[in-house]
């Protein structure tokens, strides 16, 4: 039942005759294989129109940001306004939305404009990550448990997330109001630029990389600091993610991304073993951050939280191997209360490994909801976990057919699913 099978070349999603928006490969490589089991959908990279183009410069007003996180410019990391509108876009159109389960979509490459040729494949990597419906905490845990296992698999150690929360709206306008007037302050030890540049974004010197900027922005508030409470909670549940799958972190203050765009949570992830040495400097690999209130900003019917992560790396060794990929999921998972959900990633890497595929919803709280999609699934097996199952490190599986249910130890899970599975 856990068996593979090859599937059809990929579908385009412009087709003109019915199909999924969604891109079944052949085969998958490595990080479109780690991407599946976690829960992603592959789909063609989006094309910026003319349109979004132009919302792109309505969101961003007259403020510019073009700051690269990446670690050199032929590997560059920078905010995306004109491809997530366009992404935004493509969910609208090919409704891909909906209240039981949020978007998980994944692709390769960057969104380019219409009528610009796709780059030549070289060494250098591309792969995009959005999780599109939920505002929920675990949706960043997710991305960042995907990226970094992306990362593993190509031979990338000692990594690590710095990250930082700039908050909801209210969040964001009480930090700049502070920031701004710290500034002014301090106006004569400015550069030149950043003082050219305070009045239309009160962040231009917190990013300077000028040395005078630098010393200031060491003083200077910080976002945390101006948290609202929902703001405090959602950074709170995201750090407590990391600490339970194990991911080293630090608090970076000045991880601030776009103001017209980014909201909540905002994370590099980097690692100290470029090249294979212990003394090697870092380097940035991917860019993430939530960007909740574009959907408004664009005039979209509906509000549609997001969150995504932009990852760029040069591959190690020669071309990777191709994995076929598995068939249909047999197993939902469900998870309901906090602890729960700390175990739930913990859970998929374990049947990934195993090679077993699952349905999950782990932005969904309730029971009752995820049972129903399970049965409109038709899926033959339920993985059930509460918090007294995640105090045991258990889960309960439940037997669709006939009802019947065994607690089983996670330890165990994969072999025990492969024995009912034949």
């Amino acid at each position: 039942m856990f068996s593979i099978e090859k599937k059809v070349a990929p579908i385009e999603c412009n087709a003109r005759k019915k199909s999924s928006p969604f891109l079944p490969f052949q085969n998958l490589d490595r990080a479109a294989e780690i991407a599946y089991y976690y829960g992603f959908q592959p789909i063609k990279a989006p094309t910026i129109e003319k349109e979004d183009t132009a919302k792109a410069k309505r969101v961003n007003e007259s403020e510019h940001h073009d700051i690269n996180y990446g670690s050199s410019l032929d590997m560059s990391l920078s905010i995306g306004v004109e491809e997530k509108i366009a992404l935004l876009r493509i969910c609208d159109e090919k409704k891909l939305l909906n209240p039981f389960q949020p978007a998980m979509l994944y692709f390769e490459g960057t969104a380019r404009h219409a009528n610009v040729k796709k780059p030549p494949h070289g060494q250098k990597i591309t792969v995009n990550l959005n999780i599109v419906g939920t505002t929920k905490s675990v949706a960043e845990a997710e991305l960042i448990k995907t990226a970094i296992e992306i990362l593993r698999q190509e031979g990338f150690e000692d990594l690590y997330v710095d990250i930082n929360s700039v908050g909801d709206k209210d969040s964001m306008a009480n930090f700049s109001r502070e920031t701004a007037q710290y500034y002014r302050k301090h106006v004569n030890d400015l550069e030149n630029h950043c003082r050219t540049q305070l009045k239309k974004n009160p962040f231009a010197p917190m990013e300077c990389t000028n040395a005078k900027c630098r010393e200031l922005a060491l003083q200077a508030p910080n976002s945390v600091t101006f948290l609202s409470e929902p703001s405090r909670l959602h950074f709170r549940e995201v750090l407590e993610y990391l600490e339970s799958m194990n991911i080293p972190y630090k608090i970076d203050h000045q991880i601030l991304g776009n103001r017209r765009l980014c909201c909540h949570t905002i994370f590099l992830i980097k690692t100290l073993n470029v090249g294979g040495g212990k003394d090697t400097p870092e380097e940035t690999l991917a860019l993430g951050y939530r960007y909740n209130e574009l959907a408004k900003k664009i005039d979209m019917k509906r509000d549609t939280p997001a969150v995504g992560v932009h990852i760029v790396f040069k591959r190690k060794g020669h071309a990777q191997r191709k994995s076929r990929i598995p068939k249909k999921p047999q197993v939902y998972f469900i998870q309901f209360g906090f602890h729960a959900k700390l175990k739930s990633l913990q859970v998929i890497e374990i049947l990934r490994h195993a090679k077993i595929p699952l349905h999950q919803a782990l932005a969904k709280d309730k029971l009752t909801s995820q049972i129903s999609t399970a049965e409109n699934l038709s899926i033959p097996f339920v993985l059930i976990m509460g918090q007294k199952e995640a105090m045991e490190d258990s889960v309960i599986v439940r037997d669709m057919s006939t009802r019947s249910q065994e607690t089983v130890k996670i330890g165990v899970l994969a072999e025990y699913l492969k024995k009912i599975g034949r």
